[in-house]
């Protein structure tokens, strides 16, 4: 076997011994990041500097560790919302930390040829509200050129003062992207970003070429078939565009989604992978004997994938049969100070779909689309709600129930019971269609056999259930 395949692999097996214990989901605010960070302060490996400051005045550090000649700069959460690297390159920090192990000649290779600068969480005031954009609302990755935001000027200056030789701008991205016209996930997405309108490629842009294609040769192992590459149209105003024009050889790393892994804490590990990957190549110049070819063989992301997918499935209506399939997603809305989140489905097409996919499919043919019944009793209080079978009176055909208007606040928008409760809307008059929320019964023989409630499936004949993501509207 290939000794850097073997090696991977090991490294790979070894990832728990390296994972920072304190993430175990991806809403986190700037206080753990700041314990992270002050609890390297007395090791003698790093340099801390305070870089600036938020809009709200929030710090902004980077940590450099390394004593190399090729410098590379790494930054994170430019977005608030996009932390799986975040926590990857507190991993990578223990992973450079560790001594006496069988990593130790990779360790010091890339200690002894490379400066690394890591910006763990560039936008903290976003990472608070768990949003993309700053305390402004400015959308950091488009102010490269005015500059509006004091997040956008540190990064800049950084940029300009390191002069680092290798940037890796590190996001995430929507979960539902595929690879190509396929029904893979893009569970990871890289992109050499384009300095022109033409797209040209110096010897800048070249490198990050070449370094790519081994991170994507790497994961291939892990993920084969779910490495796609991100649209490469030059925009004028985003920082790795720019980066990469003023000399930087940017490197652009896009975490999707994986299915079953919603907190993305294997995702988080192929980020881990691919970083050292790429650290390695560099540190030992080994990326140069890449091709271009193998970089444009990526598939560009498309957006063939739903969270949901119903096929065939019969609709009746003003005296009308037809069959149509139902693509649902579910977006994540934050709660409890944006440290938690539920799901609210929507019905995001409508019609023909037999070119998508769905992370969960059902092939409904047979089945009729009907409105699950409303129970008529009016419940004075969420609480009451827990005095009920819930499975038992969704297997009944009831998906809605009520409760008073005024009865639960705002912030409780969902509940941990497969049913939609209706507090403020009235009941449903026609079927679900398009960008109505994805509550539904499907009958066969006008019997319910499965119900869909704010889009999670239940299958009726089971005798349990998990208690899925309901909601209150």
């Amino acid at each position: 076997m290939n000794p850097k395949i073997t090696f991977k692999n090991q490294l790979y097996s070894a990832y728990p011994f390296f994972q920072e214990k304190s993430f175990t989901q991806r809403r986190f605010k700037q206080d753990l990041v700041n314990t992270l960070i002050d609890k390297r302060r007395d090791n003698p490996a790093y340099e801390i500097k305070k870089a600036g400051e938020s809009f709200e005045g929030r710090p902004i550090h980077y940590l450099k560790i390394g004593t190399g000649p090729r410098k590379i700069l790494l930054w994170t959460q430019m977005h608030g919302d996009e932390a799986t690297a975040t926590m990857a390159c507190f991993d990578i920090l223990n992973f450079l930390e560790k001594k006496d192990d069988e990593f130790d000649a990779i360790r010091k290779l890339i200690l002894a040829e490379t400066t690394l600068y890591f910006v763990p969480m560039l936008n903290p005031d976003g990472a608070e509200r768990f949003q993309r954009r700053n305390a402004q609302n400015i959308d950091i990755n488009r102010d490269a050129l005015h500059l509006q935001a004091p997040e956008s000027r540190i990064l800049k200056e950084l940029q300009q003062t390191l002069q680092p030789e290798f940037g890796f701008n590190l996001h995430d991205k929507n979960p539902r992207y595929s690879v190509g016209n396929t029904s893979k996930l893009a569970t990871i997405s890289f992109l050499a970003t384009a300095y022109d309108q033409e797209r040209n490629v110096n010897t800048v842009r070249e490198k990050a070429i070449q370094v790519i294609v081994g991170m994507n040769r790497m994961l291939q192992n892990y993920i084969p078939g779910a490495v796609g590459r991100w649209n490469e149209d030059h925009e004028p105003r985003a920082f790795g565009d720019n980066i990469q024009k003023w000399g930087t050889t940017l490197i652009l790393i896009e975490s999707g989604g994986y299915v079953g892994d919603p907190e993305k804490q294997y995702i988080r590990k192929l980020n881990f992978m691919a970083i050292l990957t790429a650290l390695q190549s560099i540190s030992e110049n080994s990326f140069v004997q890449e091709s271009r070819e193998d970089y444009y063989k990526l598939p560009e992301n498309s957006r063939y994938i739903f969270d949901f997918l119903i096929r065939n499935v019969t609709v009746k209506e003003h005296g009308k049969t037809y069959q149509t399939d139902l693509g649902i997603d579910r977006s994540e809305v934050n709660y409890e100070n944006a440290t938690k989140f539920f799901y609210q489905s929507k019905i995001e097409d409508y019609g023909d779909l037999s070119i998508y996919f769905g992370s969960e499919e059902l092939d409904a043919t047979g089945y009729t689309l009907e409105n699950g019944k409303v129970l008529r009793f009016i419940y004075n209080q969420i609480s009451e709600l827990d005095s009920i079978d819930s499975w038992e009176v969704l297997k009944e055909g009831y998906t809605y129930i009520k409760v008073k208007p005024g009865s639960i606040s705002n912030e409780s928008s969902f509940f941990k019971l497969p049913l939609h409760v209706l507090m403020n809307k009235s009941e449903p008059t026609s079927l679900p269609g398009f960008e109505d929320p994805a509550t539904f019964i499907l009958t066969k023989n006008g019997d319910p056999k499965f119900a869909v409630v704010n889009g999670f499936l239940y299958d009726l004949s089971a005798k349990s259930v998990i208690p899925y993501n309901g909601i209150i509207d």
